[in-house]
């Protein structure tokens, strides 16, 4: 998602007692002693060599197109189809 300077500007100026929680419900001792820490999986580098064409396109998307990359790449692997 993408938000502008200024509307980000307008959000960081409101000041925390302005801001309306009533539709949010609290995180209760429950909550806590059932939640569980979950750390991303570590990631390696590598050197691939990509198109432009595809290299642009990945970037064009917005930030983190190595995320998306790898995103991507797990979803094919992940749909179980083989390659040759």
């Amino acid at each position: 998602m993408n938000i502008s300077n200024k509307r980000l500007k307008e959000i960081e100026s409101i000041r925390d007692e302005d801001i309306d929680y009533s539709d949010i419900p609290e995180a209760g001792e429950d909550f806590w002693r059932r939640a569980e820490l979950h750390l991303p999986r570590p990631k390696k580098g590598v050197y691939a060599r990509l198109e432009a064409d595809v290299l642009e396109w990945l970037k064009l998307q917005g930030k983190g197109y190595q995320t998306r990359m790898n995103a991507i790449l797990r979803t094919l692997m992940e749909s179980g189809q083989r390659t040759r």
